[in-house]
Parts: C-alpha cells; sequence; structure tokens
C-alpha cells in the first residue's frame, strides 16, 4: 500500500489525482485559462512562475486558492524574456534574461545567487498574498543536480510546503535519492509525478488514467486560451491550446476520472501532512 495513502486515511486501493496547471504568470492566456478551469474544478491547484511578467496579475485575481511556488531560473521561450528578481548576474544568459536551457542555466548558476532568487521568489509571492501549497520547480532545472535540490529542499522545509519531485523516468536517472531524502527531511511528495509538458495532455491521458496506480499521482498541464499574445512567442502554443479545451470543453476526461474510479484532490491535504511531519 502506498505509505502516503495510509497517512491520509484513505482505503488501500484509493487512486487520487492532483491535476496541476504549471506556469501560471507568464502571460494573459495562461493566466485566464487558469482562472477558468481552476473555476470549474477541471484543475485542483495551480503553481506560479512569479518573474514572469503576468504574476502580478495572478496575484490581484487571487482568491484564496490552491497555489503553490515554481521555482525558476529559465526562460524557455526565446522570444519572450524575462530574467531574476534578484540582483543575480550568474543567472542570466546572453540576452539579459534568464538563460533558455537547463544546462545553460546550470553550467554557470552561483549556488548562493540561486538560494537568494529562490527564496526572493517564494518570498514574493508570499507578499502579494498567497497562501501557498506546494514548491515545484520548472522543467525540474533545480531537481537534477544535488547542490540545487539542497536549496529547494530547504525551503521546502523552512515554509513547511509539499514538494514535487521529478517524473519516474527523470528520477530514475538523478544519481541521488532525492525522494528518501526529501521523506527524511519531513516533506511530503507524490507518489508519481506525470508532467506533460513535452508530449502534451491529449495524447497521453488515455494511458495515464487507464494504467494509475493506487496512490497520489500529480498531473502537470499547461492550459492557455487562443490568443495572439500567446501564439506570437509560444512555439508549443497549439499543445497549449489543445489542453484547454480537453480540461474544460470536452466531457472525457472528466467521464473517464469517474469510469477508472479516480478522485481528484488538491495539495492542501499533502500541505496538512508536511506541516505536522516538520516542527514550527
Amino acid at each position: 500500500m502506498s505509505d502516503l495513502l495510509r497517512r491520509l486515511g484513505r482505503p488501500e486501493g484509493a487512486k487520487l489525482l492532483i491535476v496541476t496547471a504549471d506556469d501560471y504568470g507568464l502571460c494573459h492566456s495562461v493566466n485566464s485559462a487558469i482562472h477558468e478551469a481552476l473555476a470549474m474544478g477541471a484543475v485542483t491547484s495551480a503553481s506560479l512562475l512569479m518573474p514572469a511578467p503576468w504574476s502580478r496579475h495572478a496575484a490581484a485575481r487571487y482568491r484564496g486558492g490552491d497555489i503553490g511556488i515554481e521555482l525558476s531560473i529559465l526562460a524557455d521561450h526565446s522570444l519572450f524574456r524575462y530574467g531574476p528578481i534578484t540582483h543575480a548576474p550568474s543567472l542570466l544568459g546572453g540576452d539579459g534574461g534568464f538563460a533558455e536551457t537547463i544546462d545553460d542555466a546550470l553550467d554557470h548558476a552561483d549556488l548562493d545567487e540561486v538560494r537568494k532568487e529562490c527564496r526572493a521568489q517564494l518570498e514574493r509571492a508570499v507578499l502579494h498574498g498567497f497562501d501557498l501549497t506546494h514548491i515545484c520547480v520548472h522543467q525540474g532545472a533545480l531537481l537534477l543536480r544535488p547542490e540545487f535540490f539542497d536549496i529547494v529542499l530547504e525551503l521546502a522545509v523552512e515554509y513547511r510546503l509539499p514538494l514535487r519531485l521529478l517524473d519516474a523516468v527523470g528520477e530514475a536517472g538523478l544519481g541521488f535519492p532525492a525522494r528518501i531524502i526529501a521523506r527524511q527531511a519531513g516533506v511530503v511528495t507524490p507518489d508519481l509525478v506525470i508532467d506533460t509538458r513535452s508530449t502534451g495532455f491529449r495524447t497521453v491521458w488515455p494511458h495515464v488514467l487507464a494504467n494509475l496506480k493506487p496512490g497520489v499521482t500529480e498531473l502537470v498541464v499547461h492550459p492557455a486560451v487562443d490568443a495572439e499574445e500567446l501564439r506570437a512567442f509560444a512555439t508549443d502554443a497549439e499543445q497549449r491550446i489543445s489542453d484547454m479545451h480537453l480540461l474544460t470543453k470536452d466531457a472525457a476526461f472528466r467521464s473517464a476520472l469517474r469510469t477508472h474510479g479516480v478522485d481528484l484532490i488538491g495539495w492542501a491535504p499533502l500541505l496538512e501532512l508536511t506541516q505536522a511531519s516538520i516542527p514550527r
């Protein structure tokens, strides 16, 4: 039995799914999609990109939903640039914003500057009024090497927040036991993460639901409404628009959840467990 199911007081065969919309704050079309999807219950949480240009808009619309912080040292759209909120020269790419790729970012990122930047992103989200429910990392970049993982874990412990780890493939290639380290620190993580960034939601969800194991799984999606703004910079615009349509307009996914006996949850139960595990 999943230890997490046991700690949540759920039956042995329960299949619990967190559906998280990432990149909240990236642009207006992403924000609009996430607002609608959260209001409909089509997603159960969202993750905020604090350095992105539309994070203030996200804060202005915040009404107490399930929102986590998506720590980032990347600006991965070549036509849409933004950078650190601290003075962090080592986190800049060649054009003045964050680096565009993970390898470029990690190759010259100074640990102290990463630590200050991640803390500043989290603290600014709190200052803007967000009651954060979890921590994750944009594209998993800071989870790939132990020295950067330690920074993320330190913040999770200090703020008593649950943490998203990598998907099964990424975790298998890490070379260090991230899940065990997090558990020993008292930080709760989902049993499994399925990130659809590279594939799109539409192509994988039937297989995901048909093969979902008992436990807590997080499904990461990237919805956006169709807008010229999005199409002007996002090479994955069609994929994001498709995610939005499937979540909010197509009844197939919601019907399949019932067929496969899957219950949707947010991060709040994992937050409660983490706060109970880590003393103030």
